[in-house]
């Protein structure tokens, strides 16, 4: 912008952009946050239909991103691909359920022109994030824990490194991807999300600090591999936000970045060690 700029730094108030932004990213929270845990309470259906429109959300800003010229019928695919994985999961039928993804993949590779791998990664990628919290959320023992486990470390790694990242300051974490991500943001945002995911444990009465901090950490290091790939997904494509949608978050997929990283790592980790009968028993219990 022209004109004289001020030699001194004006101190930020409720009325700048950042805290304007940070004021929204709160009242976003208050409102999502309580929606995540009841879905997670109830799981069966309601939790279900919540991922499910969530899937469906990533799906959109993805195909937005990506190809906007052949948004209505690449929407529509994708839509009835997650619809019928969450029927067919919710209904036990897990292999059909995989099944379906294969084939999305495939009518998005077919409908997508120069950007089928791109959009059949949008496949896999929503996909991912229904799958990945069904799984981890059916294991009836534990199921619940461990969504909260999950939620845990993933805002505890995004508040935790916003607060420290801002604080400290310093070396760049990936500033070819992300130039406002720093190595104290990263640390801090880790030490809050192990700390946030063994008061969790411990409510449930898993008292194994040393393996759940373990966890912790990669499933910390997950989210925040998430966060980094879609900044490169978006600096790629050269936008700012995958969609408006949240106030002071952008888009669902600016949102759910870290999760969906995190969420498959930790159903992997549950379905090696407890199978698809318990997979939040082999995440949690060790």
């Amino acid at each position: 912008m022209d004109g004289v700029k001020p030699s001194v730094q004006l101190p930020e108030t409720t009325s700048t952009p950042s805290a304007r932004n940070l004021w929204l990213r709160v009242a976003s929270a208050v409102v999502l946050a309580p929606l995540a845990i009841g879905a997670a309470w109830f799981g069966d259906w309601p939790f279900t239909v919540f991922w499910g429109a969530a899937a469906m959300a990533v799906w959109w800003e993805w195909i937005g991103l990506v190809e906007p010229s052949g948004r209505n019928v690449l929407l529509a695919t994708g839509v009835c691909a997650l619809l019928l994985q969450a029927i067919l999961f919710e209904t036990g039928n897990l292999s059909s359920a995989f099944m379906i993804v294969a084939l999305g993949v495939l009518a998005g590779i077919v409908t997508a022109g120069k950007q089928a791998p791109t959009v059949a990664g949008g496949v896999v990628y929503a996909s991912a994030l229904l799958m990945a919290t069904i799984i981890v959320r059916s294991d009836a023992k534990f199921g619940f824990a461990a969504i909260l486990f999950l939620y845990a470390i993933v805002w505890g790694t995004d508040i935790g490194g916003y607060f420290a990242g801002r604080a400290f300051g310093g070396p760049k974490l990936a500033p070819a991807i992300s130039p406002k991500k720093t190595w104290s943001g990263a640390m801090g945002g880790t030490i809050v999300a192990i700390a946030a995911a063994i008061g969790i444990a411990a409510m449930f009465s898993i008292r194994n600090p040393l393996m759940v901090g373990a966890v912790a950490l990669v499933l910390s290091i997950a989210s925040q591999c998430g966060d980094l790939f879609e900044s490169w997904l978006k600096r790629h494509f050269d936008v700012k936000d995958s969609s408006g949608l949240i106030p002071g978050h952008g888009g669902v997929m600016d949102r759910l970045d870290g999760f969906i990283f995190a969420a498959v790592t930790a159903a992997l980790i549950g379905v090696a060690r407890g199978g698809f009968d318990a997979p939040a028993t082999g995440l949690l219990v060790w």
